[in-house]
Order: structure tokens, then C-alpha cells, then sequence
């Protein structure tokens, strides 16, 4: 089988493996892949999916976003601030998993709201090329807490004074 271009991938994940003292089958086990697909993509043998390379990341406790760029799958050029913020939220250890999701749907939803796609880079200014910030009274929509975490909840019918 021929190596496939994964931007050194594999020898990065075999040096994170090996820094958090785990075996490949170690790995294989907590990230949920099987033994022999894990070791085709430390040889460069495989590209994983976005969402494999999720599960190894958490599995060793590293950004997946790191590996997205290493994959191929994020530009390298995306925005530096927005990568550090992500793995600041995924690193903090005083945070569960289902909490460090919810913030970085809110941190998504509000780039979103502000302009800013998925991975789209601000100016240096903190705005999206070619944007003119309106200021308050925008008629933008500003969104509350169960928006922004894509909250399904209702919270019930609405009294009126009457």
C-alpha cells in the first residue's frame, strides 16, 4: 500500500501516544478504532474521518483541531485565536466533556451571529474582512443562552397582563 499525504499525521500521533505512555492497542481501546486501522494511520497507510480523529484526540487528551490541520482536514491558515480558544475550553480539566460541548456550541453559535464562519479568520481589528460593525441598535438579534447552546427546551405558554 502506498503512504498517503496526511501532513506527518502519524508519526505526530505516534509521538502523542508514546508521550501519554499508552500502547497501541491502549489507544485503540479507549479511542473505540480497532487495533490494526489505528496502526495504518500511524503508518500513513489510512486517512481517518474527522470523527475517528476526534475520538483519538480525546482519547489522548489532545486538541482535535490539531489533528484536523495535521489531517489536511482544517487549513492551516485558519484563525490562530479561534484554534487557541478552542483548545483552551477542550484543555481545561475543570470541565466535563458535555460542558466543554456546550461552550464551544455557544462560542460557534455567536461567531455565527457575528459574521464569522466555521474557521473564517478575523481581521486585526477582530472583524471579518470587508464588515462594517453597526453597533448597538443593529436590529440584530441577540441570542440568549438556550439559543446559543442549541437548547430545544420550551419553556412553556407566556402570561400576558390582562
Amino acid at each position: 500500500m502506498a503512504s498517503l499525504n496526511v501532513g506527518n499525521l502519524g508519526e505526530y500521533l505516534r509521538e502523542q501516544r508514546r508521550n501519554a505512555q499508552l500502547s497501541l492497542r491502549q489507544l485503540a481501546d479507549a479511542a473505540g478504532v480497532s487495533n490494526p486501522y489505528l496502526s495504518q494511520i500511524e503508518r500513513g497507510l489510512r486517512k481517518p474521518s474527522a470523527e475517528v480523529l476526534q475520538q483519538v484526540a480525546k482519547a489522548l487528551r489532545i486538541s482535535a483541531e490539531t489533528l484536523y490541520v495535521r489531517a489536511g482536514i482544517l487549513d492551516a491558515e485558519r484563525g490562530r485565536d479561534e484554534v487557541e480558544t478552542r483548545a483552551v475550553i477542550l484543555a481545561d480539566p475543570t470541565l466535563n466533556e458535555r460542558q466543554k460541548q456546550v461552550l464551544l456550541q455557544i462560542y460557534e453559535s455567536f461567531r455565527k451571529e457575528n459574521g464569522f464562519g466555521v474557521g473564517e479568520p478575523a481581521g486585526p481589528d477582530g472583524q471579518r474582512e470587508g464588515t462594517v460593525d453597526q453597533g448597538p441598535g443593529d436590529g440584530g438579534r441577540t441570542a440568549g443562552a438556550g439559543d446559543a447552546a442549541g437548547s430545544d427546551t420550551d419553556t412553556g405558554p407566556r402570561r400576558t397582563a390582562g
